[in-house]
C-alpha cells in the first residue's frame, strides 16, 4: 500500500494512519524508492510549452484540455486558461480551492474548500454562478452542455444546472465504513454519468433526474477486517466504443460490454490510481508502482514494467505508441506501448506528478505538478 485512506469515522482514519507506516511512501523505516534505470532514449520527449499556476497543497488538481486550451487551478484560488504557454486569463475564484478543473470549452468549473462550486466563463474567466453544496469536493466536476455533475467526498453525485447552478438532483448510495480518499471524478457518457464507488461498484445515473440506470460489480470486498475489505474502484472509469473498464483497490480489473453490461473479462488486481485503454491494450499502474499492459479483449498479460517500484506513479496514459506516467520526483516516463521498455524520460520539475496526465492533440499530453507546473509534451 502507498496512498492514504480516508475513514468515514475520523477516529478510524487516525488509527489507520498511525498503525501502518507503509501508507506513507516516504516513511524513513520503509523501503526506498527505486533508482531511475539507465536506458538509451529512442524518441525525444519534446516540450511544446510550459506555464505555471499555484501549488496544489493537500489536494490534487486536474488540468482540463479543450482543443489547444488548457485550464488549470491551484489551492490558493487561482484558475487560468492557457494557450501556447501564455495565460489567456487568470482569476481568483476563492480564498482556497479543493478541486478542478472541469471544462467543456464553455464553462471552467472548480470547487472551494468551503463546499462551493464555482463556474467561470471559459472565454474570459468571468464568474457565471456559484452554488453551495455543503460538502467537500475532491474531484474535478464533470461538465456537460446542460448539466454539471459534482462528486462529493462522501460519494454523493450532485447534478447542477449548467446555466444557473441550481440543484437538479442528488444521487446517494450506501458506502462501506472505510474507503480510499479518492480524487477520481465522473465520466459523462450520453444520457448518463458513470462513477466508480467504494465496494467495487460501477454505477450509472441518469443526467435527467439522477436515477440509477445500472450497477456493475468490478470487485467484491474480501477479508476479515474493514481494512482488508476496502475494494474501491480507483480512478475514473474508462469508456471505449464498446467497452467499459475499471480497476479496484485490493480487488480486480474488469471490462464489460457497454451495450449490455455483460462481463468480458476480469482478473485480480490492485490499483489506487486507475487505468487507461485503447483499441488493443488496457494499461494499469498497480500499488507496487508496476505498470502492466493487458490484452484489451481477454485481459491476458502483455508486459510488465516494474523497475519504478515505490516511485508513487500516476495513472498511466496511452499516447499513440507510448504510455506516459509521472512520479513523485517530477519525472515523466515514456514507455513503449508494445513491450513496456523505456523510450524517453524528462523532468517536469522537482515536485510530484499526482494529477492524471491528459491528452493534448494527437501525440501530446499535459502534466500538472504539485508545485503548479503545467507542462505539455510531444513524443517525436
Amino acid at each position: 500500500m502507498k496512498r492514504p485512506f480516508t475513514a468515514l469515522a475520523l477516529a478510524a482514519s487516525l488509527a489507520l494512519l498511525a498503525g501502518c507506516s507503509s501508507l506513507n511512501p516516504f516513511a524513513e523505516s520503509g523501503p526506498k524508492p527505486a533508482k531511475l534505470p539507465d536506458f538509451k532514449a529512442s524518441v525525444e520527449l519534446r516540450p511544446l510549452w510550459q506555464a505555471r499556476i499555484g501549488k496544489s497543497g493537500p489536494y490534487v488538481f486536474q488540468p482540463a484540455v479543450v482543443g489547444e486550451d488548457v485550464y488549470a487551478a491551484a489551492h490558493d484560488g487561482a484558475v487560468a486558461r492557457f494557450k501556447d504557454g501564455k495565460a489567456v486569463w487568470t482569476v481568483n475564484a476563492a480564498k482556497r480551492l479543493s478541486a478542478g478543473v472541469g471544462s467543456n470549452g464553455k464553462l471552467a468549473v472548480v470547487a472551494t474548500t468551503a463546499g462551493e462550486v464555482v463556474a467561470l466563463d471559459a472565454a474570459n474567466g468571468a464568474e457565471r454562478w456559484r452554488a453551495a453544496i455543503g460538502a467537500e469536493v475532491l474531484a474535478a466536476p464533470a461538465v456537460g452542455d446542460a448539466i454539471v455533475v459534482v462528486r462529493s467526498s462522501d460519494s454523493r453525485l450532485i447534478g447542477l444546472d449548467a446555466a444557473t447552478g441550481s440543484r437538479k438532483w442528488v444521487f446517494q448510495r450506501a458506502t462501506p465504513p472505510l474507503s480510499l480518499r479518492s480524487f477520481a471524478g465522473v465520466t459523462l457518457e450520453g444520457p448518463a454519468a458513470v462513477a466508480g464507488y467504494p465496494g467495487g461498484k460501477l454505477v450509472a445515473v441518469s443526467l435527467a433526474n439522477g436515477g440509477q440506470l445500472w450497477e456493475l460489480t468490478v470487485a467484491t470486498p474480501k477479508g476479515a477486517t474493514e481494512l482488508e475489505r476496502v475494494a474501491d474502484v480507483a480512478g475514473t472509469p474508462v469508456i471505449g466504443r464498446k467497452e467499459l473498464c475499471a480497476v479496484a483497490y485490493q480487488g480486480r480489473a474488469a471490462c464489460f460490454d457497454a451495450t449490455n453490461g455483460n462481463a468480458l473479462w476480469s482478473r485480480d488486481f490492485s490499483s489506487s490510481v486507475g487505468m487507461d485503454r485503447d483499441s488493443r491494450f488496457v494499461v494499469i499502474t498497480d500499488d507496487n508502482d508496476a505498470v502492466h499492459a493487458l490484452d484489451g479483449s481477454s485481459g491476458a498479460n502483455v508486459w510488465k514494467q516494474d523497475t519504478l517500484a515505490r516511485r508513487v506513479l500516476s495513472r498511466p496514459l496511452i499516447v499513440g505508441d507510448f504510455v506516459a506516467v509521472g512520479d513523485f520526483e517530477g519525472y515523466v516516463h515514456l514507455l513503449k506501448r508494445e513491450d513496456g521498455s523505456f523510450a524517453a524520460r524528462t523532468r517536469a520539475d522537482s515536485s510530484s506528478v499526482t494529477a492524471d496526465p491528459r491528452r493534448f492533440g494527437r501525440d501530446g499530453f499535459v502534466v500538472q505538478t504539485r508545485d503548479g507546473g503545467i507542462h505539455v509534451y510531444e513524443a517525436r
